[in-house]
């Protein structure tokens, strides 16, 4: 008996398994306990259940209809400009065929732009789910602390359909900006700015949280940050190292450009902080943004630049997002918004950085498909090697995802919210999640021996303003 398919590599399948799960974990429960240990206690529960339920939600609604919206056939190529090949046609992959069949996107590999899959269909849309379920965990961030809880169970699905297939469709599958050239290696576009335009934009329909959690809004535990972000870090290594869909040299090169980045962002933000910042003092919190930015900068490039422009990548982006951090809060329209853990900065600023940085550092000797000689059959490069046109593509395609998202986001909302309030009512703000849940994170002893349940904690002031928890 043969155990395989002959299209089938196990190495290939075995490693875009591993790196779809270690994407998967970035978000549960990476997300969860990264975003639970950064809000106020009394938020805790209604984050990491926000999480977990974003998470379910686009799985389900994923392999329903919004794998094929995003990887599938254009819904009508006959239509003229970016509309021909704007997003797909919804389809189902659940069934046996489907999911036992070998690998296909219909735009890349029917062209033969790229070698053919070593795994199934199934392989590939798990890997796919989980980048589309991270991102809008990603801009919870911006709305923690006040959106109803039943405004997020409708918000995501319609979003995750309406938005993040279209961005999907448009640069990983075959869509009319990667048609262009434009590059996104694995979602700085797709994910990182997409969910900076749209926390931002949530956050400024939504409304702030209270006035007294806005000034009071210290994290609540250092220690689950830490182990948060440290699972986003290592998670990464699936991110950017599995988006080349095969095993081989390129996504080991990645994997180490994405740490490199990572590294050299944190260090720039801490010296940043230690140097300038307004206390001249390194913290914790302005480490584990470098390290996001690090992250999301280096994840459009990962793949085409070298390590020395994953160096360059990550001093240039942490020090823009540094900057963005330190005085955009003072000025319009910034200032008027409540993004509450500073998605816009860390995710929309530093994906838009990263993928502008692309367009100037891609390396033509990075070789990203080779021949069977060893010559490189497919590479891309930046303005340093004489393509200034790439950085023309690359803000063509961000312009397309700010336009589209942001106007996606606020019709949504103002759609949901003819039937169901975004907002959650003063009073229920004011306990969190006992009056939400009926549930803490951290119940008093008396609570837990099952005596009635007490109060939320007094919240405890901020030494400074500047330390707010933005992420």
């Amino acid at each position: 008996m043969i155990p395989y398919p002959n299209w089938l590599d196990a190495g290939d399948n075995a490693w875009q398994l591993i790196a779809a799960t270690l994407v998967g974990l970035m978000s549960i429960p990476g997300i969860a306990i990264l975003y639970g240990g950064l809000v106020q206690r009394k938020w805790v529960v209604n984050t990491m259940l926000m999480a977990f339920t974003g998470f379910s939600l686009v799985l389900v609604a994923w392999v329903l209809w919004e794998f094929k919206m995003g990887f599938g056939e254009p819904l009508n190529s006959s239509w003229p400009g970016i509309l021909g090949a704007f997003v797909g046609r919804p389809g189902t992959i659940i069934g046996s065929h489907s999911e036992q069949a070998q690998a296909y996107i219909p735009l890349v590999n029917g062209p033969k732009l790229m070698p053919d899959f070593h795994f199934s269909q199934s392989t590939l849309a798990y890997f796919h789910f989980a980048f589309a379920a991270i991102t809008p965990l990603l801009f919870l961030g911006s709305v923690v602390g006040r959106i109803n809880i039943r405004a997020w169970l409708l918000f995501v699905p319609l979003w995750s359909t309406l938005v993040y297939t279209v961005n999907a469709f448009l640069l990983w599958g075959g869509g009319w900006w990667a048609g262009k050239g434009a590059l996104d290696y694995s979602g700085g576009y797709v994910i990182h700015l997409a969910a900076g335009t749209s926390g931002f934009v949530a956050a400024a329909v939504i409304g702030p949280r209270l006035a007294r959690d806005r000034a009071h809004g210290v994290p609540n535990n250092l220690p689950m940050v830490a182990v948060g972000a440290g699972i986003l870090w290592l998670g990464w290594n699936g991110f950017n190292g599995g988006d080349m869909y095969f095993g081989g040299h390129n996504a080991a090169a990645a994997v180490l450009n994405t740490n490199l980045c990572t590294a050299v962002a944190l260090l720039t933000w801490v010296l940043w902080d230690l140097l300038v910042g307004p206390q001249k003092k390194p913290t914790f919190l302005g480490a584990v943004n470098g390290m996001i930015v690090g992250l999301v900068a280096i994840t459009p490039a990962a793949g085409f630049v070298s390590g020395i422009g994953a160096i360059y990548i990550g001093l240039i982006a942490s020090s823009l997002v540094w900057l963005a951090w330190t005085y955009l809060p003072k000025v319009p329209p910034f200032n008027k918004v409540d993004d509450a853990l500073g998605v816009v900065y860390t995710h929309g600023i530093a994906g838009l950085a990263g993928g502008m940085l692309v367009g100037i550092f891609a390396d033509p000797a990075m070789f990203v498909y080779l021949n069977k000689d060893g010559t490189s059959a497919w590479s891309t490069s930046g303005w340093l090697y004489g393509n200034v046109d790439q950085l023309w593509k690359q803000a063509g395609a961000a312009g397309t995802i700010i336009v589209y998202d942001a106007v996606m986001t606020f019709l949504i909302l103002k759609t949901l919210g003819l039937f169901v309030k975004l907002r959650a009512p003063d009073d229920v703000l004011e306990s969190g999640d006992l009056a939400v849940h009926d549930e803490e994170a951290y119940p008093a002893e008396s609570a837990v021996a099952g005596s009635p349940a007490t109060s939320p904690a007094p919240i405890v002031p901020a030494p400074d303003s500047a330390a707010q928890p933005r992420q």
